[in-house]
C-alpha cells in the first residue's frame, strides 16, 4: 500500500517511532549484510596443513577428525567417511594440532603463526567440554600435540608444556637449552612421540637433527640420540614401531633410520642414497601381521610420505628393507602454476589392526586404502574418499529447475576452480556431493609414466595435463537431462564430431536424454559438454569455427543447443544429442549467396536479408564481432541470440537464420566484459570495463538502468531469482546490492578476501560466495524472505567489513526460526515518526494490510516454532549446593513462612480470578462485543493487528462460546466483514486459519456458528472468483502484447 507524508500538525499524534538497536535478538551486528545472514560453509575436508587424527570406536569402526580452520569435522568409517560431527563454538584462532584420545579430542590454536593468544579446548561428539589451563607467558604456537598415560604433551618451538590428563592442570613446563649462544633460538622441530614401555618418557626431536629424551613426572632430560652426521638436517618425524623400544627418525635430508631407543644402536637405515632429498614428514606402521614379503604373508611394512608430492611409498623392513611399492598420486601433488593447487601428503597413518591406510593432503582431501590378500598387492586401492576443490574457485551456478520440477528447491550448485575440477555440492545433505568425473585420469598418468617420479625430475607433463584445463564459464540445463539413465553411447569422452566420419548415432540418448552442462576452457578452442546424472564427463568437445579460445558458452532453454561464443568474435551452435554443428553467427553464406552478394555490391545496392517497408540493416554474413564475445544467450522463446563482447557491441541474431536484426553500440564509451541473463524479466546485465553495470532491456532494446559504485574490476555478478536487484562483487573486496526499480544501491559489505565468484539460488533462499583466500563455498540466507529488511539507499560510508562470515560449523548463522522473534530493526536516516497509512483507494480493489509478513507467517507455523524451542532435557537438579546456599533447616523455615505469606482463602481466590477476567475481556473480548453490537469491526481489526503472534494467538483460542453472547460466531461475522470491505486480505486468511485449527472441532456442534461460517464460504468463493478472472485477464492481455504475431 502507498503511504502518506505527515503533516507538521499531525506530528504530536503520530505514535512514537521504534529506538534504534545495534544488535538483534541473536546478536546480529549492524555492520553486517543487511539483507543476507550467514549460513554456513560447504567444500571443506581437510584444506590445512593440520594432520587429521584417529580414534577406534570399539571393535566396529573408527572416527577420523580433521582440521577445518577454526573448527574440527568428525569422519566415521564404517559409513563410507560419512561426516557425524561439527565442533561448536569455533576456537578464537585457526587450529595448529589436534589428538583424539578415548572420546574427546584435543584442539591447539592460536600463537605467533595467528598472532593470537594461545589456548587448548576439550571436544567431546562436537561440544565443548573442557579449557586446558594456559601458563603465563605461553605465545608460541604448538605444532603438535599428543596424550599417553596420565600426561598430555604440547610442543612449542622451544618448549615443551605438560597437563594432567585427569584434572586438564598445568603441570610443568620443559625448556631445552640451546647447543650454543650463536644457536638459533627455535631449538625444537616440533615434533614429538611416546614409546609404550618408556614409563614418562617423551621423545624431542631437535633442529640439529637429535633426539631428546625427557622424563614429564622430573622434568630432566635423561640422554640424548646423537644426529648421524652434523649435516642431515632438523628431525621431521618420529614414530614408535610395533617392535618394543625401536623408534623411525626421518630428518631432513631424506633419510630414515630404526634406531633401538634403549642402546642408542641403529638397526636400519633407509633412502640414504636416493638423490631425492625430499624430507618425509610423516611414518606410519601397518600392525595387522601381513604385507611385507614376497606373498604378503609377513609382518614389517612402513609407510611413508612427505609433502612435496602426492605419493605413499611402502616398506618391506625385513632382510635390510626394501622398496614394496609407491602408491602414485594419492593426493595432488603441488602445482608449479601461481594460485593452483596446494598440494601434498600432510599425514598417513595405518588403522591398529586393520589393512587400512588413511591419508590426508594438503589438497582439501581425506582418503582410505585397502590392502587386498588375494591376489596380494604390496599397492593400496581405494575405499573411500572425501574431498572438495584443492584451489580456490572461480565459478558458481546454481542448477536450474528441470522439466518435472524435481530440482526445484535450489539443492544443487555448480561449482568450478582453479584445479581444473568441476564440483556439484548438495545444500541439504553433504555426502552427496561430488565431483564430476573427467575419467580415470590416474589410470591414464600411470599408463604414461606420468607420475611418479617424473613429477620430481622436472618433467613438463604433469598430472595436471591430463585433465581438462580450468573452466573459466559455464551453462546448465535440466529440461533433457536423463538423470543415472542417460546413455553415453559407450564412446570416448569429449569425441569432435568434425573430425569424426559417418557421425554419431543419436536414437538412443533422444530417449533416454543427454548431455546438460557445457563449460569452456582458460586457453582452449574446445567447449565441453558433461552428464549432470550421471556426474561424468560427456560425449562431445565443441571446437570454435576460428580456432580460437572459448569466451562464453549457453544452452537453450530447451536443453537441445549449446552455443560457444569464441575469442575471435564468431558463435556456433552445436546439438547436444548428436554434437553436430548446427549453425554459426552470422550465418555462413553458400556459394549463391555470395555471387549474389557480389553482384549487389558491384551495382551498389544494399545487401539486405528481407523485403519489405522495413527491410534489416544488416546483410546476410555481416555484423560479425571483432573482439572476444564475452556474453551469449538465448530468450525464453528459442526465437532471439543476444551476445555482447569486447568490442563494445550488444547484438540480436535471429536463432534460425543466423542473421544479424539489432545491435546496440557503446564503442569506444566502453567494453563489455561480462553479460547475465534474467529470463523471466527478459532483462540483461553487462558489466563493463569502466566499473559499471547497464541493463538492457530485449523487448525494446533500450537501455534500462546504470549502476556505478564499484572501485575496481567486476568480478562476478548476477540477478536475484525475482530480477529485483543485481548483486556484484569486485575486486575492491566489497560485494554491491542494486534496486532494479530505484536504481539504489541499497546494500554493500566489505570482506576480508576478494570475492572470486557467486550466485543466487533459484528460490531466492541462498547466495553463494566463492574467495581468493580459501577453497570453501560460502553460503548466506536472504533475510528478506523471513523478516522485513529496511533497502534505503546507502552511500559509501556505510560499507561496513563483514564481521561475521559463514563458518563450516555452521556456528552464529541465521535461519526462519531464528528470524521468526528476531524484533523490528530501525536503521540511521529512517524519519523518527510512524508513516501513517491511506484508506483503502476503492472499493472494487482488494487491499493488503502494512503488517509485516513475518507477523502473520509466524502465526501460522507458531506450533512448529514452539515444539523446535520446547528444551530436549529437563533440568537437572545440583549434585551437590553451593556453600553460599541456606542449609536444610533454614530452608524448611524460608519455605514455611512464604506459605503463610501467600495463602489466599477461595473467596479472595474468586474474586482475584474475577478481576484478572475483567481486565483480559477489557482490551479483546470486550472490544468484540462492541464491534458485533455496532456492526463495525474495524477497531477490532486494528487491535488485532498490533499484537504479537503469541498474543494473537492467545486471544483467538480464549474466545468463548459460552455465555450471553457466542463469541465464535461474532469473530467469524468480524472476518466476514473485513473479506467484503476488501480489506486485509492476507490477515484475514491467516486469521481464519488459525481460527478453524483450534476450534474446528466446535464447529460441527454449534449451529450458529455453521451458519455464519457458509457466509464466509460465499463471500470467499465470490472474491477468489473475481481475482481468478482479474489475474486471468492480466495475463491474456500481457500474453498478447508479448506474442511475436501481434
Amino acid at each position: 500500500m502507498p503511504s502518506a507524508v505527515l503533516d507538521n500538525d499531525d506530528e504530536a499524534a503520530a505514535p512514537m517511532a521504534k529506538r534504534q538497536k545495534l544488535t538483534n535478538g541473536n546478536g546480529l551486528q549492524r555492520d553486517a549484510s543487511r539483507i543476507f545472514a550467514p549460513f554456513r560453509t560447504l567444500g571443506l575436508v581437510s584444506p590445512t596443513e593440520v594432520p587429521f587424527t584417529s580414534i577406534p570406536l570399539g571393535k566396529t569402526t573408527f572416527q577420523i577428525t580433521t582440521s577445518v580452520g577454526r573448527s574440527l569435522q568428525t569422519y566415521d568409517l564404517r559409513r563410507g567417511l560419512n561426516l557425524v560431527f561439527l565442533t561448536r563454538p569455533q576456537t578464537p584462532a585457526t587450529i595448529t594440532s589436534t589428538c583424539a584420545w578415548k572420546d574427546r579430542v584435543f584442539a591447539a590454536w592460536g600463537g605467533q603463526a595467528t598472532a593470537s593468544n594461545v589456548g587448548v579446548w576439550v571436544f567431546k561428539r562436537g561440544k565443548k567440554v573442557e579449557e586446558l589451563e594456559i601458563p603465563d607467558g605461553l605465545d608460541q604456537s604448538m605444532g603438535q600435540i599428543t596424550v599417553f598415560g596420565s600426561w598430555i604433551i604440547g610442543c612449542c618451538s622451544t618448549r615443551i608444556e605438560v597437563w594432567k590428563s585427569a584434572t586438564y592442570e598445568h603441570y610443568t613446563t620443559i625448556t631445552p637449552t640451546r647447543l650454543s649462544k650463536t644457536a638459533p633460538r627455535q631449538s625444537l622441530s616440533g615434533v614429538i612421540c611416546h614409546l609404550p614401555t618408556f614409563l614418562n618418557k617423551i621423545f624431542v626431536g631437535k633442529q640439529d637433527g637429535g633426539v631428546e629424551i625427557w622424563n614429564l613426572s622430573t622434568g630432566k632430560l635423561i640422554y640424548t640420540i646423537l644426529p648421524p652426521t652434523s649435516d642431515c638436517g632438523p628431525v621431521t618425524a618420529l614414530e614408535a614401531t610395533p617392535a618394543l623400544g625401536l623408534l623411525a627418525i626421518a630428518r631432513s635430508d631424506g633419510s630414515i633410520i630404526i634406531q633401538d631407543a634403549r642402546a642408542d644402536q641403529e638397526i636400519l637405515r633407509l633412502n640414504a642414497k636416493s638423490s631425492r632429498r625430499i624430507p618425509t614428514t610423516s611414518i606410519s606402521f601397518r600392525t595387522d601381521g601381513l604385507g611385507a614379503g614376497d606373498d604378503g604373508r609377513a609382518a614389517g611394512v612402513m609407510a611413508t610420505a612427505n609433502r612435496e608430492d602426492g605419493d605413499v611409498t611402502m616398506w618391506d623392513l625385513n632382510q635390510g628393507g626394501r622398496l614394496m611399492g609407491v602408491l602414485r598420486g594419492a593426493h595432488n601433488p603441488p602445482s608449479s602454476t601461481n594460485g593452483g593447487v596446494v598440494g601434498g601428503v600432510s599425514k598417513v597413518e595405518f588403522l591398529p589392526g586393520q589393512p587400512v591406510l588413511i591419508s590426508s593432503g594438503m589438497d582439501n582431501a581425506l582418503r582410505s586404502w585397502i590392502f587386498d590378500e588375494t591376489p596380494f598387492s604390496p599397492v593400496p586401492r581405494i575405499l573411500h574418499s572425501r574431498s572438495g576443490h584443492a584451489a580456490p574457485i572461480t565459478r558458481l551456478d546454481f542448477l536450474p529447475t528441470d522439466a518435472d520440477g524435481a530440482d526445484a528447491g535450489g539443492k544443487w550448485l555448480l561449482s568450478a576452480g582453479r584445479d581444473q575440477s568441476l564440483w556439484g555440492w548438495s545444500l541439504r545433505r553433504d555426502g552427496q556431493s561430488t565431483e564430476l568425473s573427467q575419467g580415470n585420469v590416474r589410470k591414464k598418468a600411470k599408463k604414461l609414466g606420468l607420475v611418479g617420479s617424473d613429477l620430481a625430475t622436472g618433467s613438463s607433463t604433469t598430472l595436471e595435463d591430463l585433465k581438462a584445463p580450468e573452466i573459466t564459464c559455464l551453462a546448465c540445463s535440466l529440461n533433457r537431462d536423463g538423470g543415472m539413465g542417460a546413455s553415453t553411447g559407450g564412446a570416448a569422452v569429449w569425441t569432435n564430431m568434425a573430425n569424426k566420419k559417418g557421425g554419431a548415432d543419436a536414437s538412443e540418448s533422444g530417449v533416454t536424454g543427454w548431455e546438460s552442462v557445457v563449460t569452456g576452457h582458460r586457453g582452449d578452442k574446445h567447449a565441453r559438454t558433461w552428464f549432470w546424472g550421471r556426474k561424468k564427463a560427456g560425449r562431445w568437445d565443441f571446437e570454435t569455427g576460428d580456432g580460437t579460445e572459448v569466451k562464453s558458452v549457453t544452452i537453450t532453454p530447451c536443453g537441445t543447443f549449446a552455443l560457444v561464443g569464441s575469442a575471435g568474435g564468431g558463435i556456433d551452435m552445436f546439438n547436444l544429442q548428436s554434437g553436430i554443428h548446427r549453425q554459426r553467427f552470422p550465418s555462413r553464406l553458400t556459394p549463391g549467396q555470395a555471387r549474389k552478394l557480389k553482384i549487389m555490391q558491384a551495382n551498389g545496392e544494399h545487401p539486405n536479408t528481407g523485403v519489405g517497408e522495413n527491410p534489416p540493416r544488416f546483410g546476410l554474413g555481416q555484423g560479425k564481432h571483432t573482439k572476444a564475445v564475452t556474453g551469449v544467450m538465448v530468450d525464453g522463446l528459442n526465437r532471439t541470440v543476444i551476445s555482447c563482447g569486447l568490442d563494445g557491441k550488444i547484438k540480436f541474431w535471429d536463432f534460425l537464420t543466423g542473421c544479424l536484426q539489432e545491435e546496440i553500440d557503446w564503442y569506444p564509451m566502453t567494453a563489455i566484459t561480462a553479460a547475465r541473463y534474467h529470463r523471466e524479466s527478459d532483462l540483461i546485465a553487462v558489466s563493463c570495463d569502466d566499473l559499471s553495470i547497464r541493463v538492457v532491456d530485449i523487448e525494446t532494446k533500450k537501455l534500462v538502468r546504470e549502476l556505478w559504485g564499484c572501485l575496481g574490476q567486476i568480478s562476478d555478478f548476477c540477478f536475484s531469482n525475482d530480477g529485483r536487484w543485481i548483486v556484484a562483487a569486485s575486486l575492491d573486496s566489497v560485494m554491491r546490492v542494486w534496486d532494479l526499480p530505484t536504481g539504489n544501491l541499497i546494500d554493500a559489505v566489505h570482506f576480508e578476501s576478494t570475492c572470486t565468484a557467486l550466485a543466487f539460488s533459484n528460490t531466492g533462499e541462498f547466495l553463494a560466495t566463492s574467495h581468493a583466500d580459501g577453497v570453501g563455498i560460502n553460503i548466506w540466507n536472504n533475510r528478506t524472505l523471513f523478516t522485513h529488511v529496511p533497502t534505503r539507499q546507502i552511500g559509501e560510508d556505510e560499507i561496513f567489513r563483514a564481521i561475521i562470515a559463514p563458518t563450516a560449523s555452521g556456528e552464529g548463522g541465521q535461519n526462519l526460526i531464528d528470524a521468526a522473534f528476531e524484533q523490528d530493526i530501525v536503521e540511521d536516516g529512517m524519519p523518527d515518526i510512524a508513516t501513517a497509512s491511506l484508506d483503502q483507494l476503492s472499493r472494487d480493489i482488494m487491499t493488503l494490510s502494512l503488517v509485516p509478513k513475518s507477523r502473520w507467517q509466524t502465526l501460522l507455523h507458531l506450533n512448529v516454532i514452539r515444539q523446535r524451542n520446547k528444551p530436549k532435557q529437563p533440568p537437572k537438579t545440583p549434585e551437590k549446593a553451593p556453600f553460599f546456599l541456606p542449609s536444610l533447616e533454614n530452608a524448611q523455615h524460608a519455605r514455611s513462612s512464604h506459605q503463610e505469606a501467600t495463602q489466599i482463602t477461595a473467596a479472595e481466590r474468586s474474586r482475584i480470578s474475577r478481576m484478572d477476567r475483567g481486565d483480559t475481556e477489557k482490551d479483546f473480548t470486550t472490544l468484540l462485543r462492541a464491534c458485533a453490537n455496532g456492526g463495525d469491526y474495524g477497531a477490532l481489526a486494528e487491535h488485532l493487528k498490533t499484537l504479537s503472534p503469541s498474543a494473537a494467538d492467545i486471544e483467538i483460542r480464549s474466545l468463548n462460546a459460552q455465555g450471553s453472547s457466542n463469541e465464535l460466531v461474532s469473530f467469524v461475522a468480524a472476518l466476514t466483514t473485513r473479506l467484503k470491505d476488501k480489506v486485509d486480505y492476507e490477515l484475514v486468511q491467516a486469521w481464519m486459519s488459525v481460527f478453524l485449527r483450534i476450534h474446528g472441532e466446535t464447529v460441527a456442534q454449534d449451529p450458529d456458528l455453521v451458519e455464519v461460517l457458509k457466509l464466509w464460504r460465499t463471500e470467499q468463493g465470490k472474491e477468489a472468483k473475481r481475482l481468478g478472472a482479474l489475474v486471468g485477464y492480466c495475463g491474456g492481455v500481457v500474453g498478447f502484447l508479448r506474442s511475436g504475431r501481434t
